[in-house]
């Protein structure tokens, strides 16, 4: 096992529970300190929410080892020999290296933060958060940092939260964001509610604007993020542009890459053309049940999902991943934020046409206390009605709602059949129309208009 996180260590576990120490010896390298680790709940634990860094870790190397898990930390996989069925790994601290054989394979290297090719990127302040290793490495600098001034850059699920944490550990924070709107992950119309909480915060957004240097100080650490425009003071920056497939040894090894340079596997992700490697995680390219194609998705609910897979199949058993419809959920204080399938622009990417529909709601019944806002926005195939995709910014109750959607996605429904789905109702839980299928309604009556062709 190469990486010793969530796909790597649930698939080493699986693997162990099919299959006795007498029957397989499982090695798995890890080049950090920490194995089987929440990574989505550092900007938690960055902000305070999360008072100690091994609340995270869902196993320790001790009980990964208890379990007859040869775990070798600290330990850095360089080399894959495909040909000799090997690979070549290098002890971090002392640097001296050895060659283990293997039978069976699996890469799990997972994905790198993002850090651009930037004058004074590597200054020390200046930050990507993606492991256990990184968030203390910022919770460090943000102890010795002389000023109170944050920038994050870049606006996506890992920069919002992250400038999240920052207020919350009483930093004035500026979020510089290439696109106009932060969350690209959700339409320009659903950001712009994002970042209106946002600067509701007290947080400074702003949007279309392009780093091109960071500024040093005297002592070399980080005084300053600049943009082509201006400068904006910084004590520390945090890198949120999103994350990339860890692949530089599959690809040195010669294994098969998609176009966003994941490895590419078939359902029992088994990597193509590979009889015995198989990789998950943050490091593959997934199929995406909705539009059709492969993408690359950076969450640990999918890369544990592979882990039980690979797991399975490497232990003599047979399972398969048969792919995602891209559900993700986020935060920003007590604003919910909420997407699964497609947005307008992936619809249209692949050569789908659509009508979309956005309604006002509410959490509950809007006579009960604690009612809050809510807006969904929903996308439905014309003609056949297929549900195409869901975004939800909200208050409390708002994100959660997005399950239903990706329920439907998966069973292939149409918003039609959605608006006859059986949900629980009760005041204090929401109003007799769910939101959801209020969308859904406004959304099955959009496609029986009729429609000229020639002018849409």
């Amino acid at each position: 096992m190469i990486g010793g996180d969530a796909a790597g260590m649930s698939a080493a576990s699986q693997a162990r529970r099919l299959r006795g120490a007498g029957e397989l010896e499982i090695v798995a390298f890890e080049r950090g300190h920490f194995t089987s680790y929440s990574a989505c709940g550092i900007p938690y634990w960055v902000g305070g929410d999360v008072e100690e860094r091994d609340r995270l870790i869902a196993r320790t190397p001790e009980e990964h080892r208890a379990r007859g898990i040869d775990l070798r930390l600290r330990t850095e996989v360089t080399e894959i020999d495909v040909a000799a069925g090997r690979v070549r790994a290098r002890d971090v601290d002392s640097g001296a290296e050895s060659w283990t054989s293997y039978d069976k394979l699996v890469i799990a290297t997972g994905a790198r933060p993002v850090r651009p090719d930037l004058p004074g990127v590597d200054a020390p302040g200046v930050h990507g958060v993606q492991t256990l290793d990184d968030g203390q490495a910022l919770l460090d600098s943000l102890a010795r940092a002389r000023g109170r001034r944050a920038v994050v850059v870049g606006a996506g699920y890992i920069g919002v939260e992250m400038a999240e944490a920052l207020i919350r550990r009483g930093y004035e924070v500026t979020v510089v964001n290439r696109g106009a709107e932060p969350m690209s992950t959700l339409d320009a119309d659903m950001g712009r509610l994002v970042r209106e909480a946002m600067e509701g915060l007290g947080v400074t957004m702003v949007g279309e604007a392009e780093v091109t240097k960071v500024l040093t100080g005297q002592d070399g650490r980080v005084r300053a993020v600049a943009t082509e425009d201006t400068e904006y003071p910084a004590d520390v920056v945090v890198l949120g542009i999103g994350v990339r497939p860890e692949t530089t040894l599959a690809r040195a090894a010669g294994l098969p890459l998609g176009a966003h340079g994941g490895l590419l596997t078939d359902r029992a992700m088994r990597v193509r053309g590979h009889e015995n490697i198989w990789a998950g995680g943050d490091c593959v390219e997934v199929l995406d049940l909705v539009s059709g194609q492969q993408r690359h998705i950076a969450l640990g609910t999918h890369a544990n999902k592979h882990g039980q897979v690979i797991g399975t199949n490497v232990g003599g058993g047979y399972a398969t991943f048969p792919g995602v419809v891209g559900t993700a959920v986020s935060k920003v204080c007590d604003l919910e934020i909420a997407r699964t399938g497609l947005r307008e622009k992936d619809a249209r990417r692949v050569g789908l046409q659509f009508e979309a529909v956005t309604i006002e709601s509410t959490s509950r019944a809007g006579y009960y206390p604690g009612a809050s806002p809510m807006t969904v926005k929903m996308l439905a195939e014309r003609r056949t009605g297929r549900l195409l995709g869901v975004q939800i910014v909200g208050r409390e109750g708002a994100a959660k709602r997005v399950d239903i959607a990706a329920v439907a996605l998966t069973a292939g429904l149409t918003v039609e059949q959605m608006t006859a789905l059986d949900l629980g109702y009760a005041p204090p839980f929401s109003p007799v129309w769910d939101p959801v299928l209020v969308a859904a309604r406004k959304a099955a009556a959009k496609i029986r208009e009729p429609w000229d062709q020639a002018a849409g």
